[in-house]
């Protein structure tokens, strides 16, 4: 395994791991309403990235991202994930955790596609095949519903568009957070500031107490997978990262049926079964194609 890949899959992996338990967080924090909590993730996010940044001592980078044609395309990254943010914070406070996790099912399907036509990455018969039966299963979750799922596709086309740039632009994780939250916190220090001085049971941090903790814990939940994200875009083939994303949703599948206690008929077990087939069949062929790869080129070495 080349040292590429030994940092950036369990990089990607633990980004996926977070992302699919911050449910259970964002319900635990909703009686601080989507707008609060989203204010504070990007202001706690600030100073979590300036550690990061310090212990890795990385200056250097912060000064390359806050110029020139990168400091446009990290504006345009950091309104992308700003508004997934904030779409996925409602979702899970309005029980509709499941629709949100169909977005994040549709999302490795658009990458694929980006993978291709952005980054000419091909994929072979097998892969195809894959990518087929999960978009079947997306249609037919799409069914279930009942309704055009609106908050799946939202988080789809923000989230995907958000990793394209961060794959493109040459900063380093870090660096490129940070001034995404910097250009973010003043409209989220402003909006703050409004609620808590001209609103009705307006406040600067929740309840009190525990509120406290839990909101200054929300930079930490919000930075480090997206620090590790970038971190494995820039390292794993962008259809690899694709596939790899249905851990999140999984995750959150699990949490809206068996903790939040959402809807869940047959069409759903049908779709559901269609993804995960989908799943089991790219990942096998990858891996497949992969311990290939790796023979033609011990086979290919001189002697």
């Amino acid at each position: 395994m080349s040292p590429a890949l030994r940092l950036g899959f369990p990089a990607a992996v633990i980004s996926y791991l977070v992302w699919g338990s911050l449910p259970l967080y964002i319900r635990a924090m909703q009686h601080t309403g989507a707008l609060e909590l989203l204010a504070h993730r990007i202001l706690w996010s600030v100073p979590t990235a300036i550690i990061f940044i310090a212990i890795a001592a990385n200056w250097r980078d912060v000064r390359a991202a806050f110029s020139g044609s990168n400091l446009k395309w990290l504006a345009l990254s950091g309104l992308l994930i700003g508004a997934n943010w904030t779409i996925y914070i409602w979702a899970v406070n309005a029980d509709r955790t499941m629709e949100a996790s169909l977005g994040y099912y549709i999302n490795p399907l658009v990458n694929v596609l980006f993978g291709m036509l952005i980054f000419s990455e091909k994929l072979r018969p097998a892969q195809w095949v894959a990518v087929g039966i999960a978009a079947i299963g997306v249609g037919v979750m799409a069914f279930a519903f009942g309704h055009i799922p609106w908050v799946a596709l939202a988080l789809c086309a923000t989230f995907a568009s958000y990793s394209v740039i961060r794959k493109k632009v040459a900063i380093d994780s870090r660096a490129g957070f940070l001034v995404e939250v910097v250009l973010l916190a003043p409209v989220a220090l402003g909006w703050l500031v409004w609620f808590a001085t001209t609103q009705p049971g307006g406040r600067w941090l929740g309840e009190g107490g525990w509120d406290i903790l839990m909101l200054m814990a929300a930079g930490p939940i919000t930075a480090v997978p997206l620090i590790f994200f970038a971190l494995a875009t820039k390292r794993l083939r962008f259809s690899t990262i694709g596939m790899m994303q249905y851990i999140g949703p999984t995750i959150q599948f699990l949490i809206a049926v068996l903790v939040f206690k959402e809807g869940f008929g047959m069409t759903h077990a049908i779709a559901f079964a269609f993804i995960w087939t989908a799943l089991i069949v790219f990942t096998a062929d990858s891996l497949m194609g992969d311990a290939k790869a790796r023979r033609l080129a011990r086979t290919a070495r001189p002697a």
